[in-house]
């Protein structure tokens, strides 16, 4: 697939691409999200299609003027994770001056930190402080994206949840001219971004500024790294035209810090992911780019929970139904209708039920009233009483047809009077029973086998009732004992069905209460994935706060590692409640659940 333009930037307005939306409507795989930005004409084109292992792809310019307009796609499968897609996010030059709008540069840098799960920062030269101040854009991040509908407070930078989506960070320096030297020392090109980064000392308003994308870039992203790249060409006219360069003619440095570069992002870039360990795939990620420019274009700043409860909307409904259409598939692939017993159909019930459930568990996430599983329970329910319901009129149908084949025989000697003489009636009491034997020799007949033999006999009452009163060999005394006879094996057969009926009854709500435990486990199981998720989360945030607020007091800034300190115990509570709140919330939800799969019990001892 070519790269393609996913948000096209006209007239300062931005616009997502519905072509673009269905090629990631396809993608159903996890996405590594890599997305570059920085200011325009500083070959953050180039550098994207050597990941894409292309040298064409994303448009080159050869001009002053910017060549990327909006935020251009390229999805391309993952070098070497399997069964994921990489998905290159090239942005419009920031600082472009045929513009006239510099929130309009905010926003597409708000959204490739939104979107991407590794974000490139690329820029020319060397990391001073002119290159820091040009990253402005990062201090007016939490202006521009909100974590939640309800913020804790207008006053406190919740900067504890930027660090949990926020992607990683990479800074590429491009014709990088220097010695990688500090103090006389050679550096690695992270400690040089880390030197670059460390605050400057003094009080005063401009130096405050100065050390602001400093303070944002360590606060918000806790997993740095830094690249920087010799000129890929000596020669001006190939530095032009570098798409038409073959490997080979470029320079021998460049090639290998390339090379280390593209197996640094292939190797460590992270699958996209949101709060609690969401995996996204291509189609979740577009709902979120629709979601993120539909709240920009309304005026509106974007917000996390807000486009996760949208894709969660999306994302569980389509869930309940792949669950469901799961369930209804493996019934009718296993079940050979008329099941032999209800039980056996039961016990297909409850195993294309499991796996319906470990559907939806696989593929829904922040179903937190637990209203799109309640849903799936209540559409399995239904489609298991279809097809007891099928189950049943296929044992019917086939009783019939095989009981019309057994007694097209004892039919056809009634009509022709063969028992209207005296001892008749035994003759046909002895052909009844051979009847009945018969048929209940026939396998599978299913569960209405019993109910479809005494409707038949129900049927011949009068028959016999007339050839016992033809029957001149039998005395007064006989034929009221036969009558007897006759009305209490009715009766017994009457009470056999509605023992039987009962049973069905039972079977039916031991099924329904296994179906209760086997969500009960399935959910357990699920709950505690996504706290360890959370705890995960927050220990990392913690540990990073802790390091953050370390190196503020060896760099002698005493008072923000104070201000730090207010965080990291609001975190460290917050761990403490996850461990704790978590486990009565769970029980809560779990009752919820079981308040509809017992309203069968209460119906069956109301029955009872």
């Amino acid at each position: 697939m070519d790269p393609i333009c996913l948000v096209e930037n006209r007239n300062n307005q931005l616009l997502v691409n519905p072509r673009a939306l269905k090629i990631l409507e396809q993608i159903s795989q996890p996405v590594v999200v890599v997305a570059i930005a920085g200011l325009y004409r500083t070959g953050k084109s180039y550098l994207m299609n050597r990941l894409a292992g292309q040298n064409h792809g994303f448009c080159l310019g050869s001009t002053v003027q910017s060549e990327t307009k909006g935020i251009w796609m390229w999805c391309v499968p993952h070098p070497s994770k399997e069964n994921h897609t990489l998905v290159l996010l090239d942005t419009e030059g920031l600082g472009d001056v045929e513009k006239g709008d510099s929130k309009n540069d905010s926003w597409i840098f708000a959204l490739a930190v939104l979107l991407s799960s590794t974000c490139i920062y690329n820029s020319m030269g060397t990391i001073n402080h002119q290159a820091l101040e040009q990253l402005h854009y990062v201090t007016e991040l939490t202006e521009l994206i909100r974590i939640k509908s309800s913020p804790i407070s207008d006053d406190v930078e919740d900067s504890v949840e930027f660090v949990r989506f926020f992607p990683d960070f990479v800074w590429t320096v491009r014709d990088f001219m220097l010695e990688l030297k500090f103090n006389g020392n050679p550096i690695t090109e992270d400690e040089y971004l880390e030197n670059a980064l460390k605050l400057i000392p003094g009080a005063n308003h401009q130096i405050q500024n100065s050390n602001l994308p400093r303070e944002c870039i360590k606060k918000f992203f806790p997993r740095r790294k830094c690249f920087v790249f010799d000129r890929p060409a000596s020669n001006r006219k190939q530095l032009l035209h570098l798409e038409e360069i073959p490997d080979n003619e470029l320079d021998v440095n460049f090639k290998k810090q390339s090379k280390v570069f593209c197996s640094y992002i292939y190797t460590h870039a992270k699958t996209k992911t949101l709060k609690e360990g969401i995996t996204i795939t291509g189609k979740r990620l577009g709902t979120l780019v629709e979601a993120y420019v539909n709240a920009i274009n309304s005026g509106s700043v974007p917000c996390l929970e807000n486009a996760v409860t949208t894709l969660a909307q999306l994302e569980n409904s389509a869930a309940v139904q792949k669950a469901a259409d799961h369930y209804s598939e493996q019934m009718t692939k296993r079940l050979s209708l008329p099941t032999d017993t209800l039980q056996e159909l039961l016990e297909v019930h409850a195993a294309c039920e499991k796996e319906a459930i470990a559907v939806f568990m696989k593929h829904s996430f922040k179903d937190e009233k637990k209203d799109f599983q309640k849903k799936l329970l209540v559409m399995i329910k239904k489609k298991k009483e279809d097809f007891l319901l099928q189950d049943e009129e296929a044992s019917v149908k086939y009783c019939q047809a095989e009981l019309k084949k057994l007694s097209d025989p004892l039919m056809k000697s009634i009509s022709e009077g063969t028992f209207s003489f005296p001892g008749g009636h035994r003759r046909y009491l002895e052909a009844r029973n051979r009847f009945e034997e018969n048929y209940k020799l026939i396998p599978r007949k299913g569960v209405k086998a019993n109910q479809v033999l005494q409707s038949f006999l129900q049927s011949q009452a009068e028959v016999e009732a007339a050839i016992l009163k033809a029957d001149q060999a039998l005395t007064d005394a006989d034929k009221a004992m036969a009558e007897e006879r006759t009305k209490r094996q009715a009766a017994e057969m009457k009470q056999d069905l509605l023992t039987q009926e009962l049973n069905d009854e039972k079977q039916k709500m031991e099924a329904q209460e296994r179906s209760h435990k086997e969500n009960i486990a399935q959910l357990k199981e699920k709950f505690e994935v996504e706290r360890e998720n959370l705890l995960r989360e927050q220990e990392a945030v913690l540990a990073h706060k802790l390091k953050v607020q370390e190196e503020m007091l060896a760099e002698g800034f005493e008072r923000k590692a104070s201000e730090l300190h207010e965080e990291i115990l609001r975190l460290q509570k917050e761990i403490e409640r996850t461990k704790d709140d978590r486990l009565l919330e769970n029980v809560r939800l779990l009752t919820q659940i079981g308040l509809i799969l017992m309203a069968s019990r209460s119906r069956f001892l109301n029955r009872v």
